[in-house]
């Protein structure tokens, strides 16, 4: 197993950086940032040492439900430095929403609307339901403020991602000549293409790192 994760190690970064799109903010309302333990922080940013462990975790179960069920043990996540993946990545993140502040993106009102009413954990029988919607959150120990406030930094971090993402020439790939049918070959380019958008953002990422104040402590997760 650790052999195909090696061989594979491109791919989960690039499943990471699809993670934090959909995962690192659920949830991130709760916790009181002014008063929690930073395992990172950039600029006025913290990571805060719950944000880390729920991220981390996510990502073990990624690699479970890749594999089948097949856990992570602890020599193979060294050998993979799968805590220092998952907190670069989280910065990363973090280095995206200052730059799109920086950079004066927005999420409307409306646009924080169309995505609530159109998520299907809200939904019943492909209806919005308000009561679902609080029940949802009750459950999860947030209040509509948290949520709309980590909705809307996700679709915020949404936008960046593709903003960088625009610059990636799709165009250029070509694939002509190689063996093998129509389908595969624009499998072939779509895995392509998301290796450079990934390899996009953690450049771009990497570049703003350089200007940043970044703090890390690595010995709360180590």
């Amino acid at each position: 197993m650790l052999k195909s994760m090696r061989k594979h190690a491109k791919f989960f970064y690039v499943l990471f950086v699809i993670v934090i799109l959909s995962f690192v903010f659920w949830g991130v309302g709760t916790v009181d940032k002014s008063t929690a333990v930073a395992v990172a922080e950039i600029g006025k940013e913290k990571i805060t040492i719950e944000e880390y462990w729920r991220a981390y975790e996510r990502m073990r179960e990624l690699y479970r439900e890749i594999n089948k069920g097949q856990s992570l043990d602890e020599e193979a996540e060294k050998k993979l430095k799968l805590k220092e993946m998952v907190l670069n990545s989280l910065i990363e993140e973090r280095i995206l929403l200052v730059s799109a502040r920086e950079l004066g993106i927005t999420v409307s009102d409306r646009e924080l609307q169309d995505a609530i009413t159109g998520n299907p954990r809200f939904m019943r029988d492909g209806i919005f339901r308000q009561d679902v919607y609080f029940r949802t959150l009750q459950l999860e120990r947030q209040t509509p403020e948290m949520f709309e406030s980590s909705e809307r930094q996700r679709l915020m971090l949404a936008k960046m991602a593709g903003l960088i993402w625009s610059s990636v020439d799709a165009a250029s790939i070509d694939l002509k000549g190689l063996p093998g049918d129509e389908k595969k070959s624009d499998e072939l380019k779509q895995s392509v293409l998301l290796n450079m958008r990934s390899a996009a953002i953690k450049s771009y990422a990497g570049g703003m790192r350089q200007r940043m104040n970044v703090k890390v402590n690595m010995n709360l997760i180590s």
